[in-house]
C-alpha cells in the first residue's frame, strides 16, 4: 500500500506495515477482520463504513480526501506480519515518517500502534495518546493498533481513542 492522500490531508494516519493484502489491492487495513474501518466509523470520522478487501472504491477515495484523510505506514515494506520487521526498518521508518510530516505539515497525526512507536522513534515508555514530542513539527497520537492479534481492544475501545483523537483536531479549526 502506497502512500495515499499526503497533499493536504489534516489527518495523517499511519500503520506499522502494510499487509500482504493490502499490498496486493493497494489500500491501507484491507485484511478482513481488522478493526480499522469499523473503529474509524464508529468514532465518526468516515460517513460510512469502508470495505477496503478488494481495494478503496471511488466513492470512498473521495470521502477520507473530503475528511482531511491521508494515510502511509511507518515502515514501507509488505509483510505477512510485523514481527518480520527489523528494529533497523522501523528507525529508517521513523525519519521518513518525520521528514513526511515536515514536508507535508497535516494537523495532526495519529499513529495505529505503541510497538512500532516505540521502536521507530525510541521511546521505549511511550503510552498511548498524545505524544510529548512532535514528529516532524506536527501533534502526535498514538492510539492501539487494530489488528486481531491486539486481542484485549474492541472495536468500541479503538473507536474511543480514534474519535479523542479526531475531537482535538477539529477543536484546531
Amino acid at each position: 500500500m502506497h502512500d495515499r492522500n499526503l497533499a493536504g490531508c489534516r489527518l495523517l494516519i499511519v500503520g506499522i506495515n502494510p499487509g500482504l493484502l493490502s499490498e496486493q489491492v493497494d489500500a491501507p487495513f484491507a485484511r478482513p477482520g481488522n478493526r480499522f474501518w469499523p473503529a474509524l466509523h464508529a468514532a465518526g470520522i468516515t460517513e460510512w463504513l469502508v470495505d477496503a478487501r478488494h481495494g478503496l472504491a471511488t466513492e470512498d477515495e473521495a470521502m477520507l480526501n473530503r475528511r482531511g484523510l491521508g494515510f502511509t505506514n511507518i515502515v514501507p515494506r509488505a509483510t505477512a506480519g510485523a514481527a518480520e520487521l527489523s528494529r533497523e526498518e522501523y528507525r529508517a521508518g521513523g525519519a521518513e515518517l518525520a521528514e513526511k510530516a515536515a514536508r507535508f505539515r497535516p494537523e495532526v497525526i495519529m499513529i495505529a500502534g505503541i510497538g512500532a512507536y516505540r521502536t521507530a522513534f525510541s521511546h521505549p515508555k511511550a503510552k498511548v495518546g498524545l505524544q510529548e514530542e512532535p514528529i516532524g513539527g506536527v501533534e502526535t497520537w498514538v492510539v492501539p493498533n487494530p489488528s486481531g492479534l491486539n486481542a484485549h481492544e474492541t472495536v468500541d475501545s479503538l473507536a474511543r481513542s480514534y474519535a479523542e483523537v479526531w475531537a482535538r483536531l477539529e477543536e484546531k479549526q
